[in-house]
């Protein structure tokens, strides 16, 4: 702490606290004497630890020591909480595993396993601890469990003969040991390389940012600010005499902080920022921690990423300028508020609006923070000058007019579609064509908030055809069909979505391939921990599959970015020296497949 004295009757006194500097103001009407000093000394400290003391109760109200790190080795990001991600925002933070799997993996805190989830996709393997304190540690993508946790899992998907299983064991079932092992970490589910998921949640279950509970990431590096974006928000705006999203030319400084092109505005603009984070020892390109703007000295927008709840992540996508992700897959954060409501957003000033009069200055600030306090700011000055464009650009408009407000049904043809109250955020003009057994539904330039429904009437096709039928959506430049989750009730076949763009009628006749991996047809495999099998399908994708031994169900774990089924001969189950394996696999129209093989076991 420090002070300044600029005249015989103030002090400003400055307090630094979690890198925000804090202004005291003090003025005495005394006539200043001998004793005058330490009385002025004296005050200024009190003010100073009684404003700390708030400060620091408001926002260290997470226990710092008691949770520990869940790995043994140092900890280094591939992704932070609260990062933007395609369809939410993510929920904990990202550790790197050394490129590898099969990491010890600790309890945080003594607690009880509370829910056990296995399943393809998603988390993967992951366990979830609560605690006595209230909050639930969660740790995904994992390899496999304890030995303890593993037997009660295995006994359950046995008895259920399901791979994919939920449970939520009692707090007597399964307690735990601070720091004791766990689990393994590994690369399950939808992880796109080794890495551990973890997760600190409270009682709510809304997840919250770790560090604030004391784990500890090395970070000296300022965020990197990639682009600035001036958006003129109705159709009397202007920002450089256009009435079109501006990139603004950034140009950094040698302090690292950076300034804006000096640019002419006029009317009610907002800004946008395209920036990320990097922690030592990682080259990841992470998320920031946090992100204020200033007009003129005053705080107008902050979006504060340190918790939110599930319910409301899958807003992310109306945070970000949507149509600039979906074509050049670069995420534009809004440094406004519009019609979005998820609360890591904190608008003070006109919720991030702008009102830029004619003939005026202003000066725009965007602060940009990590964790560790490190920033970089973006100064923009803004000359108010009033524009007008001799030949505006026509807006592009169609027979269908979407409002937010209101439940819409169109229908062309054989082809129906259901958008409900409040599926998009804001009134559009929509691009609805069909032609043949293909649906032009606009570009995948809107996000919907919602799911909406799309229907085909395929009565005119033959009954061994309708069968092998779904709904696809043409993806790339040659225009694949990716199968869209597909309901049948009797001539209607109905998908549920969010995501605009051109769908059409698949079909899909040839049956699933299996083939062993580690093994041929009459083989002994007595000295073999693991029996592998891959499975594929071309078109509409694998729906489930089943196998056995002896006409016993066997728990084969499916991993869809290998396509591989795995048998763990550890689980006992076979103890025959003959044996007849049966997989049988089911694709999404009901095309099967069976696979038989003869092997033998001492």
């Amino acid at each position: 702490m420090f002070f300044h004295k600029i005249s015989k009757y103030s002090v400003i006194a400055h307090t630094q606290h979690n890198g925000l500097i804090f202004v005291l103001f003090f003025a005495f009407s005394y006539q200043i004497d001998t004793l005058a000093p330490i009385y002025l000394f004296m005050r200024i400290i009190f003010f100073i630890f009684f404003a700390t003391s708030i400060l620091s109760s408001a926002q260290n109200n997470y226990p710092q020591d008691y949770f520990s790190s869940p790995l043994e080795i140092p900890l280094v990001l591939s992704g932070t909480f609260a990062e933007l991600r395609s369809t939410h925002l993510h929920a904990g933070l990202d550790i790197k595993t050394q490129q590898r799997t099969g990491l010890k993996v600790k309890a945080s805190a003594h607690g009880f396993v509370s829910r056990i989830k296995i399943s393809h996709f998603g988390y993967g393997k992951a366990l979830y601890i609560t605690h006595p304190n209230g909050y639930t540690t969660v740790y995904a993508h994992l390899q496999k469990f304890a030995p303890e946790i593993e037997a009660f899992i295995k006994k359950k998907q046995y008895e259920k003969e399901s791979y994919e299983i939920e449970l939520f064991p009692t707090a007597e079932a399964l307690p735990i040991i601070k720091e004791n092992l766990i689990a393994y970490s590994g690369n399950t589910g939808g992880s796109g390389g080794p890495h551990l998921h973890f997760e600190i949640r409270d009682n709510a279950e809304r997840p919250i940012n770790p560090m604030l509970f004391g784990i500890d990431i090395k970070d000296t590096t300022a965020p990197l600010i990639k682009s600035i974006y001036a958006y003129p928000l109705d159709d009397n705006s202007f920002v450089n005499k256009s009435n079109t999203k501006q990139k603004l030319s950034l140009i950094p400084l040698q302090n690292g902080d950076y300034v804006v092109k000096n640019i002419e505005a006029f009317g009610t603009i907002g800004f946008g920022v395209e920036t990320n984070d990097r922690q030592d020892l990682a080259a990841n390109s992470n998320g920031v921690y946090n992100i204020q703007t200033f007009i003129n000295g005053r705080r107008n927008f902050e979006l504060d990423f340190k918790r939110f709840s599930f319910t409301e992540t899958k807003h992310v996508n109306g945070l970000i300028d949507y149509e600039h992700y979906t074509t050049k897959n670069k995420r534009i954060q809004k440094l406004f508020k519009k019609n979005n409501p998820l609360s890591i957003i904190k608008p003070y000033l006109n919720d991030g609006f702008i009102a830029i009069e004619d003939s005026t200055s202003s000066v725009y600030k965007i602060r940009v923070s990590d964790y560790k306090n490190n920033e970089s700011w973006v100064t923009i000055s803004i000359k108010g000058t009033k524009a007008t464009v001799s030949k505006p650009e026509a807006k592009k408009t169609t027979p269908y007019f979407i409002q937010a407000d209101q439940t819409v049904n169109l229908k062309e043809g054989k082809v129906s579609v259901d958008f409900y109250k409040n599926t998009f955020y804001d009134n559009f003009y929509l691009d609805f064509e069909v032609k043949n057994d293909t649906l032009k539904l606009h570009k995948d330039v809107v996000f919907a908030q919602k799911n909406f429904n799309i229907t085909f009437d395929v009565s005119n096709y033959k009954p061994k055809d309708r069968d092998k039928l779904f709904i696809a959506r043409l993806l790339g430049n040659n225009n694949f069909p990716a199968y869209t989750y597909t309901k049948r009730k009797g001539n209607l076949l109905s998908a549920s979505t969010k995501t605009l763009g051109t769908y059409t009628l698949a079909i899909d006749t040839i049956k699933p391939s299996i083939s062993p991996i580690n093994f041929k047809d009459g083989q002994w495999l007595s000295k073999y921990r693991y029996l592998k099998i891959k499975i594929d399908d071309d078109l509409s994708g694998i729906s489930n599959y089943r196998a056995t031994v002896n006409g016993k169900w066997i728990l084969m774990e499916y991993d869809y970015k290998t396509k591989t089924l795995t048998y763990d001969f550890n689980d006992e189950v076979i103890n025959e020296t003959k044996n007849n394996l049966k997989v049988i696999v089911t694709d999404n129209v009901g095309n099967n497949s069976t696979f038989e093989a003869l092997f033998y076991r001492k």
